[in-house]
């Protein structure tokens, strides 16, 4: 371990290892360790037995869920827009090749107490019972626009400037009423809370239509895709795309002590007595809690059942968004429901997380709208973490620090964090425009 490299990671959640894999396809000397036996860190996949040991301590889970083996829980459990950032990293790096990928069933969104499919083209919206004659023609208009709307073409503008108009004037112009804009942007741009709407139009018109363009992709009845087997599957596949390219992993290290010299600057990694040196240190919040600061905190309830959630069509996997608004809250709620149908669980049961940012004393009863919504629950555990950010300034200290996983069921705002840690440490953004068919779903 006594010499030297460009680069050492620390923790293999799946933000490092995306990180290490796309350093290592750089060509940089990369060494990735882990305090931990098993890849994964936060981000692991666990069975039956491991769930309940972590939740449970020494209890064993009841012989009525089936065998432990079958089951790979993720611990931060979140979908793939099919044409999204994730995905194009997958397809740049080549780890598509170490996964099998299957469309979710659907997607969507919670209005006064009932769960409704969620429209994402001017077809659809004509025939949402989300909304009124007078407003499906409304939201056809919008949505026309969005799926016309080149950034290139002015012809496609409707004489807006998206970089100045905010979104709050795109929705005036369309006359759409308060409920669509709280379903278009929650669910179809995926916006955590309402500030988007006072921001530059230009983000959202380009989330909307990754979110219409996605669900074209593989026609299903959502735009996400999920790995066989799990999201476990993710670390491990960048871990072997590292290895190709001549990285080296070490799990199980103690301590991982990052090592400072006068100025500040990272000089390298000290574990069991020995030093690994190096200009440049990425790790999770746990490694550097002295450079991080906290933000919050996600509540969420892991769920086990014997049947898909009801009012979603029986599909084997599914997301709902329950928009702040139609709680009361100041943050969305997340429901994301997996089975055997992506052979996360045994035949005939299904794992359901409902997850949210804590707004309150009782975090709990916070929970309560999206549990309401699941059905007859046969085991549910009840989780708590914190959320942290780096608080470091990275251009002096070397140091670069992933933030904790947000409460949402897509990936979308953990792969921002990744493309841009990887332009902090390289100096350079990383190219997505890939060829999407590399990445296909699995047949049925």
């Amino acid at each position: 371990m006594d010499e030297e490299y460009d680069v050492i990671v620390l923790g293999t959640g799946l933000k490092e290892c995306i990180l290490s894999g796309l350093l290592s396809v750089d060509r940089l000397k990369v060494l990735h360790m882990d305090r931990n036996d098993y890849y994964g860190g936060a981000a692991a996949s666990l069975n039956l037995n491991q769930l309940w040991q972590k939740f449970r301590g020494n209890e064993k889970p009841p012989a009525s869920l089936g065998s432990s083996k079958e089951y790979n829980v993720d611990m931060v459990p979140k979908f793939m827009m099919a044409n999204g950032a994730l995905v194009r990293v997958l397809i740049h790096t080549d780890v598509t090749k170490y996964l099998l990928f299957k469309a979710v069933d659907g997607s969507y969104v919670y209005k006064q107490g009932k769960v409704y499919k969620v429209p994402a083209n001017d077809v659809e919206a004509l025939k949402s019972p989300l909304m009124g004659l007078f407003e499906k023609r409304r939201a056809r208009k919008f949505f026309i626009f969005v799926q016309n709307y080149d950034e290139e073409d002015a012809k496609t503008h409707e004489g807006m400037d998206l970089r100045t108009v905010t979104t709050k004037e795109v929705f005036e112009k369309f006359g759409l009423d308060a409920n669509t804009v709280d379903f278009i942007g929650h669910s179809l741009a995926l916006h955590r809370d309402d500030r988007f709407l006072s921001e530059p139009a230009l983000d959202f018109v380009k989330r909307v239509k990754l979110y219409a363009e996605s669900m074209a992709r593989f026609q299903g009845g959502s735009p996400y895709i999920y790995p066989l087997y799990g999201l476990g599957e993710l670390p491990q596949g960048f871990a072997r795309l590292s290895a190709v390219y001549g990285g080296t992993y070490m799990l199980a290290k103690p301590e991982c002590k990052v090592e400072f010299d006068e100025m500040g600057q990272v000089m390298g990694v000290t574990s069991e007595g020995e030093t690994a040196k190096a200009k440049k240190v990425v790790c999770d919040p746990s490694y550097l809690p002295n450079k991080v600061k906290k933000v919050g905190k996600v509540v969420r309830a892991i769920c086990f059942m014997s049947h898909p959630i009801p009012n979603t069509g029986d599909s084997d996997s599914v997301q709902i968004i329950l928009p702040q608004k139609q709680l009361g809250r100041r943050s969305d709620m997340y429901v994301f429901c997996c089975s055997h149908s992506h052979n996360v669980a045994p035949k005939g049961k299904y794992i359901a997380f409902v997850s949210a940012e804590v707004e309150t004393e009782n975090p709990e009863a916070e929970l309560q709208p999206g549990l309401a919504l699941l059905g007859q629950i046969d085991e549910k555990i009840i989780d708590m973490y914190d959320m942290y950010e780096p608080v470091n300034d990275s251009s002096l200290d070397n140091c670069f620090i992933s933030k904790s996983y947000d409460p949402t069921t897509h990936f979308e705002t953990t792969v921002q964090d990744v493309l841009s840690m990887y332009t902090r440490i390289t100096g350079k953004n990383l190219d997505l425009s890939v060829d999407l068919s590399a990445a296909s779903a699995a047949e049925e």
